[in-house]
């Protein structure tokens, strides 16, 4: 499908519910079943043919790794919810236990269908040569091997223990993983039950030697099970079980802590011991051992799944093998923009010429860091300011604040501390940053900041010109190389100061005033995306054409849904690009017949967070007003936390944002899904012709804004301005 046939494109044929349903709570999806539906079109893609085998393997894991993470966040609060005497119900009018009972059964089906999944791919990689081996497969040489990988790189780092009253049951991790053992001595068949942690820290696959060509690995448990009479000598085994165990991992973090990082340091380790809300238990496990495992934990029948097959099923990310590459994704390396490389490497003479919008992993985000890294060095570089949501753990941008506060120059760091699951990292970095001498500081108590902003104020002549960046994306290197998102370089002065105005906010809790372009939450980002839907509103009515695109990770805030259900009852066009959660429910009659929802899920994973407004001439067009922004809609990012949403107003930026980046994910047919008005999601048909993939098309393709002296005229793009085909404008 190309941008015109999507554009051309009816909407789907409405569908009609009873009125009950349109205006009741029903009109929502519930939050918790969207994600699960997301997760659940991560792990067909597992199957999909098309993803080379390893990739497969890889989504396998991730569906795992997902699932786990949202037990111990969304399912652990649903709980605690659940135990309220009045705990009220979610925007579909459901209970805390009426949902707690629909997960519970669609995430039971989702695990059984990951291991009919991982059998299948065993079998694929079983046929390329890639071979799990169990004990009783195993040749002499392997024997030897084994004890030899076992006895010098396990054995030291086991604490096997027994149970009895002598020995209390061991305290297990969040996600801990543990062989359980019911054994007999052999001296007088005394029997002994006992648990065998497994640290996280051996690789849960041991390779074994092989052929060329030919990769063999047996399971640690295998390993173990193979030399318990090293562990527990006299004994023999009777039965055994692994099981791995999940635990409420949200924070509680006091309002009124005195020290923020003491107090996020002393909720880490309540986060370590939280309850346990879920145990997978490997199927025919001993009674006995079954009965103290599940008593000791405290967990009830609803919260244990038996498992027949392979426990950990995110650990099989161990075996998408870097020495097989005719079984990954093709290489791909991201691009330098050829303006940087016209400007010899120069970051701030590249921007000078014009603003600057990359687009992630397609243009490298070694620019980023190059940004930082440059002004470190530059001795007319006087003030850096960065936020930090997440960021790697050896992260050069920290690296360059460290050298640039190191030579004098003022820096300042707003540290999240609050980023889930990177909080230990954050305090880390923190520390760092201040031992060099930045300033660090961590934002709001009762909000998080999301916000994605750089300044560099630098000394040209006799002014200061302060050089900003504003991403989608986090500071991260790592997830930078699978993430798509929007970076935006700019020597504006009003995106300047506002940028200055949201960091004095942040380090002085003054609310900014007389922002000049920028809308920021939780004050004043939702007004402006309702004020610009309600804009659409009015084009409609008064019979011009009225059309609004966007793209996120999430929409669930319930306000903006009412909005844009009105939008779409007033005769606006409504296409969204939703990868994971959509609590809005499109194509009924009388609701949402003018709305369309698609996920895309591929190679990479789609994190930008854009909208675009037809403003009376329908889209794309040079008078539409586009915007990107580090928010999702959603209630936690629009009403608790510190967010941007950026105007682009180059006219080069608008025609990449629309002719390129929104005209590819629409037009998409390769990795998407198209969202019923039922909740079901399904694959656009093909019209036979290899269908239209937005990555292989970014891939191959420059952006607009990031073309050098060549110009970009000659790039590519699926659309252009209705009201002007002859392309943007160059500046």
């Amino acid at each position: 499908m190309t941008l015109a046939d999507f554009l051309k494109s009816p909407f789907p044929q409405p569908v009609t519910l009873p009125m009950a349903e349109v205006a009741g709570p029903r009109r929502f999806f519930n939050r918790e079943l969207s994600w699960l539906a997301f997760n659940w079109r991560v792990l067909e893609e597992a199957s999909n043919p098309s993803v080379p085998l390893l990739e497969r393997l890889r989504f396998l894991s991730i569906s795992a790794t997902n699932l786990d993470e949202f037990y111990t966040v969304r399912v652990a609060g649903l709980r605690a919810l659940a135990r309220r005497s009045n705990p009220g119900l979610s925007e579909d009018g459901r209970s805390p236990a009426e949902q707690l009972a629909l997960i519970n059964a669609d995430a039971r089906k989702l695990m059984h269908t990951q291991q009919t999944v991982y059998n299948k791919l065993k079998k694929l990689m079983e046929a390329e040569g890639i071979t799990l081996l169990t004990r009783s497969k195993l040749t002499q040489r392997d024997h030897r091997h084994l004890e030899d990988h076992f006895l010098n790189k396990v054995f030291p780092v086991l604490s096997p223990l027994a149970i009895d009253p002598a020995h209390p049951f061991p305290f297990i991790p969040n996600t801990g993983f543990c062989l359980g053992l019911e054994l007999e001595r052999v001296t007088d068949r005394r029997r002994l039950q006992a648990i065998l942690p497994i640290p996280a820290q051996i690789a849960r696959f041991v390779a074994l030697p092989g052929r060329a060509g030919e990769n063999r690995f047996v399971p640690l448990e295998e390993l173990l099970l193979l030399h318990l009479d090293m562990l527990f000598p006299g004994y023999t085994d009777r039965g055994h079980c692994t099981f791995r165990v999940l635990r409420d991992s949200d924070l509680e973090v006091e309002e009124e802590a005195e020290d923020l990082v003491r107090e996020f340091e002393t909720a880490l380790k309540r986060r370590r011991r939280g309850d346990v809300i879920r145990l997978k238990i490997s199927a025919g496990a001993p009674d006995e051992l079954f009965d103290i495992i599940k008593e000791e934990l405290g967990v009830s029948d609803d919260e244990v799944v038996e498992v027949r097959g392979l426990i950990g099923m995110a650990d099989v990310k161990e075996l998408v093998l870097s020495s097989r590459p005719d079984l990954l994704w093709p290489s791909f390396t991201p691009r330098v923009p050829e303006r940087v490389l016209d400007h010899d490497n120069d970051m701030f003479a590249a921007i000078r010429q014009k603003d600057m919008l990359l687009h992630h992993p397609y243009e490298t985000f070694d620019m980023v860091v190059r940004f930082l890294q440059q002004a470190a060095t530059d001795p007319n570089v006087l003030a850096i300011k960065q936020t930090l949501y997440r960021t790697s753990t050896d992260s050069p941008i920290v690296a360059a604040l460290c050298e640039a506060a190191e030579a004098g120059k003022s820096v300042t760091a707003l540290v999240e501390l609050a980023a889930r699951f990177d909080e230990a990292a954050n305090i880390r970095q923190s520390r760092r940053l201040e031992r060099a001498g930045a300033h660090v500081v961590y934002g709001f108590v009762n909000y998080k900041t999301h916000a994605k902003i750089s300044t560099v104020v630098r000394r040209e002549g006799d002014q200061l010109v302060t050089y900003t960046h504003y991403g989608t994306g986090n500071y991260h290197p790592i997830t930078a190389r699978i993430y798509t998102d929007l970076s935006f370089f700019t020597c504006d002065a009003a995106l300047g100061r506002d940028a200055t105005k949201v960091f004095n906010y942040l380090s002085g809790y003054v609310q900014p005033q007389g922002l000049e372009n920028l809308a920021i939450a939780p004050s004043g980002l939702k007004p402006r995306l309702l004020e610009m839907i309600a804009a659409e509103v009015e084009h409609a009515k008064v019979g011009r054409p009225a059309e609004i695109w966007a793209k996120m990770n999430s929409l669930v805030e319930p306000e903006v849904i009412e909005a844009l259900y009105a939008a779409s009852q007033a005769g606006v066009k409504i296409s969204l690009v939703i990868r994971g959660i959509c609590a809005l429910r499109p194509g009924v009659n009388g609701l949402s017949e003018n709305i369309r929802v698609k996920s895309i899920v591929g190679r990479f994973l789609e994190h930008s967070r854009i909208v675009c407004f037809g403003n009376g001439m329908g889209l794309p067009s040079k008078k539409a007003r586009v915007f990107f922004s580090s928010a999702d809609w959603m209630g936690r990012n629009l009403n608790r936390r510190v967010e941007t949403l950026v105007e682009a107003m180059n006219p080069t930026v608008k025609a990449q944002i629309t002719g390129q980046i929104m005209a590819a994910n629409m037009a998409d047919e390769a990795q998407s899904w198209i969202l019923q008005a039922d909740g079901r999601f399904i694959r656009p048909k093909s019209d036979g012709d290899e269908p239209f993939s937005c990555h292989r098309f970014f891939m191959e393709n420059p952006s607009l804004s990031g073309r050098g002296s060549a110009g970009a005229k000659d790039v590519p793009r699926l659309a252009h301005s209705r009201d002007d085909a002859r392309g943007p404008e160059e500046e």
